[in-house]
This record gives C-alpha cells, sequence and structure tokens, in this order.
C-alpha cells in the first residue's frame, strides 16, 4: 500500500493551522505537505512535526512576493500562481527558491514544488516560446542550487479547468521539460486529479512515466470535484496497487476539498478511505 501524506492547507482546514498537525497523527498520517509555510517561524514549525511525529515531505515555493507578507498577497490574488515562466520576475523567483530552501533545509523536506505561473491573456505580452525559454532557465538555476542543499525541485502539470491560463498542463510538456532543463534533481509531480482533468488514462500514464524515475511525488483527489478520493470517477483502489505493482516508495500526498467542508471532525470523518486502504480491501 502507499504511503500517504495529508496536505495540512487543504485538510483540517475546520481546525486552526496549529492544531491540524496533531489531528493529522492522531488519523494515522505520518507525513505532511505545506503550501505557503513562510508566515510561521521555522521553529514553530519545527516543533509541531516533532511533537507529532511527522516528516514534512513537500513545500510550495513562494507563487510571488519575496517575504512573509507579500507571498500571502500573493496567494490571495487570483491571477498570481507563480513566476517561473513569467519574464521579467526572475530576480522575484529566485528570491522566493532561496527562501523555500531555507525553510526546506532546515525542516528537513526534500522536496520542492515550483509553480510555473499564469500566461497573460494577451499573447503578445509574453509568448509561449518565450514563457518557455525563461521557464527553462529559471529551473535550470533552480535545480543547480536546490542540488547543493539534497533537494528535488518539483514542477506540476495543472489542469486549466482549474486554473485558467497556467502554463505547463500535460504529462508530457512536463517530462520534455525535465529532458530540456537536464537536471537529475528536476522531477514532476503527478497529481492525478488534474492529470484526469486534462488527460485521463491514468494508469497507462504511470505504467509510462514511473519507471524512468521521474515522478518524484504523486498527489490525490477525487474527481470531477477534487473531494475524498472516494468520491468520484476515478477508481483508486486500483491505481494504488498498480503504484506497488510498478514498485512506486514514494508519498501521495493527500490534497484534496473534504465534502464536509468547514463542520466539525469534517476531514476525519471522510477518512473511511484511508482505513479501507490501510487494511488492503479491494475497493471502497
Amino acid at each position: 500500500m502507499p504511503q500517504f501524506a495529508a496536505n495540512l492547507n487543504w485538510l483540517y482546514t475546520e481546525l486552526p493551522f496549529a492544531e491540524r498537525f496533531e489531528a493529522a497523527a492522531r488519523d494515522g498520517f505520518r507525513a505532511v505537505e505545506l503550501m505557503s509555510p513562510y508566515s510561521w517561524p521555522v521553529a514553530e514549525l519545527k516543533a509541531l512535526l516533532a511533537a507529532n511525529a511527522l516528516e514534512l515531505v513537500l513545500l510550495n515555493a513562494p507563487p510571488g512576493g519575496t517575504d512573509a507578507a507579500s507571498i500571502e498577497v500573493a496567494w490571495a490574488l487570483p491571477g498570481c500562481r507563480g513566476t517561473a515562466c513569467l519574464p521579467g520576475h526572475e530576480a522575484e523567483f529566485h528570491a522566493g527558491i532561496a527562501l523555500a530552501l531555507d525553510y526546506a533545509q532546515q525542516l528537513d523536506c526534500p522536496r520542492i514544488h515550483v509553480m510555473a505561473g499564469l500566461l497573460p491573456e494577451l499573447p503578445d505580452v509574453v509568448t509561449r516560446e518565450a514563457a518557455q525559454a525563461t521557464y527553462v532557465a529559471n529551473l535550470r538555476r533552480a535545480a543547480a542550487q536546490a542540488s547543493l542543499a539534497g533537494v528535488n525541485v518539483l514542477i506540476e502539470p495543472i489542469n486549466t479547468r482549474d486554473m485558467p491560463g497556467y502554463f505547463l498542463n500535460r504529462q508530457d510538456h512536463a517530462h520534455a521539460i525535465l529532458d530540456e532543463v537536464g537536471a537529475e534533481n528536476l522531477k514532476v509531480q503527478m497529481d492525478l486529479y488534474h492529470c484526469q482533468v486534462v488527460e485521463g488514462d491514468l494508469a497507462m500514464k504511470l505504467r509510462r512515466y514511473l519507471p524512468t524515475g521521474h515522478i518524484g511525488h504523486i498527489q490525490i483527489a477525487g474527481a470531477p470535484g477534487r473531494n475524498e478520493p472516494d468520491v468520484g470517477e476515478i477508481n483508486y483502489p486500483y491505481l494504488f496497487a498498480l503504484l506497488d505493482e510498478l514498485g512506486y516508495g514514494g508519498w501521495v500526498g493527500c490534497e484534496y476539498k473534504p465534502v464536509r467542508g468547514l463542520a466539525s471532525g469534517a476531514t476525519s470523518d471522510g477518512l473511511g478511505w484511508l482505513a479501507q486502504a490501510s487494511r488492503g480491501m479491494p475497493a471502497f
């Protein structure tokens, strides 16, 4: 059975942030992901992880901004979802990478997800060719910096229904980027929900790309609503068994919206799928 990590910006949102660590550990998670840890002092995050015997297995580089305040503003702006592909934002991008690497090293986090960014609606402002060249150059430099720290840099194809205008949408494009950058520590974060929305054919995508060693992390959510993985059209028990068959030894991040929303116990009440997966049951 795969090993699962709770994304604490998506799960347990019915609780204050600091209480989500204990809740995740109580429900059996041994690892967590954080989208934006930068408004929290490293020492406090380290204490929360240690107190609950949790590993931090993934964090996001800032989507924009260069300090805690401007990063939080960037997350709140719908038009700011990364700067990696945007010409003219190179200094901002690399300041964000430096901050992310500092957090990753201090928190023993081995992976940083770097968001590509949204292309302007007018193609004559930034062409796809210019965005591609900027993206590759920025990732090459970021991967070199991260390599010195023993950290992997991840890129994730995201569907354009949820995030219109996002630069990177398909698995084949992501793997072509890896080939162009040529850095061993640059890998793909394969979110099966996003892949289902854009491409489908999940099992064959896993069979194609997992053996390459270029998938550095996997995330899950039900489709089409991005809720628990036992809600919707994706047969996750089959895919979990396939991950085992293919020898995937990494983490599977749970990045979904509990169907119970912000109700008390909303996340925990929706974890029946995890209990069944833990018992090796063939279907939800």
